[in-house]
């Protein structure tokens, strides 16, 4: 056995050995609510990520920044001209409906090697599975490999409104040489993704506001404007039947996929049946059956998504209502090259030239969408030393549909992004029973801790 073959199987055999302690600390963590959608425990739980790093010896900062407290932390290692950032995100979504929960979502509940807390996976799990890696590799070297830097921010699940800010603001305090990225995981067959990329988002509010209250329907019905349907007839002017968005200009601006991005999608395994088979779904869009085609639109098609209504009355029986106020919330995933002020702008003037002036659009979220180079030699890193951990080649996607903060760090950083870690499909993100099995902890743990060893060693 080669010295780095035995050196890997310490560090491996660290973290088994120490799996309870580290599933305590998750414990822990995941005790603490953080919901920033409701501002549920978000300073009290930077407080604790902020001294649980300081607890694994690293210093740590609690920042401000135009919205809730972003943690930053840093070590130091034997090769200084080297670091390493982790960006990481110690809020979750909202717990409801917390009657389709089979245990507390705020106590960590193990059953047949699944343990199950809200953030478990998203993003307390992770943020356990780097401070456990490095823990293993700092004690079998003796020290870090390489620099190491953390950013933990608190606003991730309400669409990271202040970090592009923040990362220009604090460029200097989180350069680094590449970053491992908030998630990873593996696909329906325990295969290790890595995502390169992610689609922007535009997240808006549609409101009109047409009486200042509800009134009785045979009494304005055919004389008073109705709330519901100018928000109804809005809505029907975003998208055709055939899923061509129709605001002018929406597309000017998109970057089809590369040759190499074809190439990669086309690599990437068929789970038509599975997506069929977890969502109860019939047929895609578009007719489309599967293969490259399917695997395009997926994610280089940028969407217009209605994710909400609100109008009226849809209680139990009747209520003759004429609605004062509807909203809807939509979201338009982006693609690369568009932004979400291009998008608002041209959405208003759709609006306008529709004569539905009285719809106003409000911003409540948005990031551009940005993309890592997968011949970066951290890709290389990172997808090699999936190998030996998982025994397979891992999925490479040059982008995903989801969406996240990952610009400013690309671009203003200039920091080339890897994925690894403990998610699965089925560990119900944002839903109802949120988990996380053991394996892929042990997985995406040991993953992380030879990216880790890999990146300082060179």
């Amino acid at each position: 056995m080669s010295a780095q073959s035995e050196l890997l199987q310490k560090i491996d055999a660290h973290i088994e050995q120490n799996l309870a302690y580290w599933i305590g600390q998750l414990a822990r963590l995941c005790a603490q609510p953080s919901v920033s959608a409701q501002n549920q425990g978000i300073e009290a739980c930077a407080e604790l990520v902020a001294t649980m790093l300081r607890e694994q010896g690293y210093t740590a900062n609690i920042l401000p920044s135009a919205g809730y407290p972003v943690v930053v932390g840093e070590g130091r290692g034997t090769a200084a001209d080297k670091t390493l950032l982790f960006y990481l995100h110690y809020d979750v979504q909202p717990p409801d409906p917390l009657e389709l929960w089979e245990s507390d979502p705020y106590i960590l509940t193990e059953q047949d090697g699944v343990l199950y807390a809200r953030g478990v996976s998203d993003d307390k799990g992770h943020i356990i599975c780097r401070l456990a890696a490095l823990a293993a590799v700092k004690d079998t070297l003796g020290e870090l490999p390489c620099g190491i830097k953390f950013i933990i921010e608190g606003e991730e699940e309400i669409g990271s409104p202040n970090m592009p800010a923040f990362v220009e603001k604090h460029q200097d305090l989180l350069a680094a040489d590449a970053c491992i990225w908030e998630f990873g995981g593996v696909d329906y067959d325990g295969r290790p993704r890595q995502a390169l990329g992610m689609r922007g988002i535009c997240y808006v509010e549609l409101s009109v506001q047409s009486l200042n209250r509800d009134a009785h329907s045979g009494l304005g019905g055919s004389i008073f404007p109705n709330a519901a349907w100018r928000l109804t007839w809005a809505l029907s002017t975003l998208k055709d039947r055939h899923e061509r968005i129709l605001i002018p200009g929406f597309y000017e601006n998109v970057l089809p996929p590369s040759p190499r991005d074809l190439e990669l999608l086309a690599r990437l395994p068929e789970e038509t049946a599975q997506l069929k088979e977890a969502y109860g779904l019939g047929e895609f869009l578009l007719h489309l059956e599967g293969g490259l085609a399917l695997q395009r639109t997926a994610v280089f098609e940028p969407t217009c998504t209605i994710c909400g209504l609100t109008a009226g009355y849809q209680g139990i029986g009747a209520k003759t209502v004429l609605p004062a106020k509807a909203s809807a919330k939509v979201d338009f995933r982006l693609v690369p090259n568009q932004t979400p002020d291009e998008i608002v702008a041209k959405l208003r003037a759709h609006l306008d030239a529709q004569g539905l002036h009285d719809v106003n659009v409000t911003l409540l979220g948005g990031g551009r969408p940005a993309k890592v180079d997968p011949d970066d030699p951290f890709v290389k890193i990172a997808n090699e030393t999936a190998v030996a951990v998982y025994g397979c080649d891992p999925i490479v996607e040059p982008i995903i549909g989801g969406s996240g903060p990952n610009y400013p760090f690309i671009h203003t950083l200039g920091l080339p992004l890897v994925s690894a870690g403990v998610g699965y499909p089925g560990s119900n993100v944002h839903a109802p029973n949120e988990n996380m099995t053991i394996k892929n902890f042990l997985q995406g743990t040991k993953h992380t801790a030879r990216i880790i060893e890999r990146f300082g060693r060179g």
